[in-house]
């Protein structure tokens, strides 16, 4: 038995709108003609030597015993975007924030936080809490992006982040597939591993 449409027809969508669905993210990814698969990513790995994360990681652990993170915005302030700032140091990515995209009816919104280089690019959506229904809005953006870039790139990459959790997304444009990492990453206890990877997939892993 075929199941009823989720999205009405003629109605508008953004992004954040797709947080607020109580459907499962794989039936909302079907809506667009993508499934959803969860693994444990192999993610590119940077040998970069980050001389300058320690202090960065200092800072935060620092600052954490001082600030109320109940809102997003204090973790996009707090943790994410010192995170973000530092990337474009290692990557020297073009960075958007709040980066309006219109695709259609269906997909379109702003994107927190969007990196690119001549490699590569990234989209980070910043989240207070729920971690699991940011990423369902992280995969509609991925879809998105695929219609709306024009990149060559058989693979985009996405994080989503509550700012002390960050978890990764990929989607294969070719298999229409988006897959969600098992692997979640800790700040400020993760956040050499979790850069790296960062690095490497801005980098296109050189």
């Amino acid at each position: 038995m075929s199941k009823s449409p989720i999205l009405e027809p003629g109605k508008s969508y953004t992004f954040s709108n797709y947080f607020e669905m109580t459907y499962e993210p794989d039936d909302i990814l079907a809506e667009f003609g993508f499934s959803l698969q969860r693994i444990s990513l192999d993610l590119p790995l940077s040998k970069t030597n980050f001389d300058q994360l320690t202090e960065l990681k200092n800072s935060i652990q620092r600052r954490l015993p001082y600030v109320s993170l109940t809102s997003e915005a204090a973790r996009r302030e707090i943790l994410i975007a010192p995170v973000v700032l530092a990337l474009i140091d290692y990557t020297h990515a073009q960075l958007r924030i709040e980066y309006s995209i219109n695709v259609s009816e269906q997909l379109k919104g702003a994107l927190d936080y969007y990196l690119h280089t001549q490699y590569n690019l990234l989209v980070i959506e910043a989240k207070n809490a729920d971690l699991a229904r940011g990423f369902t809005q992280l995969a509609v953006e991925l879809i998105a992006l695929d219609q709306w870039t024009t990149s060559n790139e058989p693979l985009l990459y996405g994080a989503v982040s509550t700012g002390d959790v960050w978890q990764f997304g990929v989607l294969h444009r070719e298999q229409k597939k988006v897959q969600q990492d098992l692997n979640i990453y800790r700040l400020p206890a993760d956040l050499n591993d979790l850069f790296s990877h960062l690095v490497a997939i801005l980098n296109n892993n050189r």
